[in-house]
């Protein structure tokens, strides 16, 4: 079996009460909000990743004031254009920014087609992705050992 890992840096960025997301086309349709940030580029430092990350997805320029956590996830996964499954090891790390600069803006032929602000009560009643709850818990309870676990039960495959 193919083995692929991936590490990715993100951003929990709370202002005024609430969080900047960003929305991603969702797998079988529609769309889903997600925590800005993405891939580490080969050789890049990780806090440089959120921080040309988010600058692509929300237009902000942000300073990282602290990390938060990691989250690990490892699934078997088919990939289109591969034969047989991929066991996929994704590496997140999760940090804590602050907005320093730019407009929000929506990214252009990137992996997200919106950027948005939302009051932190509102976050359990929209579609999105896992790492959202697992990023506010950690901003929330920021847990020494920087981890923490969310049910799988509110994200049904």
């Amino acid at each position: 079996m193919r083995k692929k890992l991936r590490v990715a840096a993100y951003a929990v960025v709370v202002r005024d009460g609430q969080v900047l997301l960003a929305r991603s086309p969702a797998d079988g349709g529609g769309h889903e909000w997600v925590l800005p940030g993405g891939g580490m580029d080969h050789g890049e430092d990780p806090l440089d990743t959120v921080v040309r990350e988010l600058d692509e997805e929300t237009g902000y320029r942000v300073e990282v004031t602290g990390l938060l956590g990691l989250d690990s996830s490892r699934h078997v996964l088919r990939w289109e254009g591969l034969q047989g499954p991929v066991d996929h090891h994704g590496l997140r790390i999760v940090y804590e920014g602050r907005v320093v600069g730019g407009e929000l803006r929506n990214e252009v032929n990137g992996s997200t087609d919106m950027a948005a602000w939302h009051d932190l009560d509102a976050v359990p009643a929209l579609t999105r992705v896992r790492l959202v709850d697992i990023a506010l818990k950690l901003w929330r309870e920021r847990p020494v050992d920087g981890r923490t676990f969310v049910s799988d039960e509110q994200f049904p495959a």
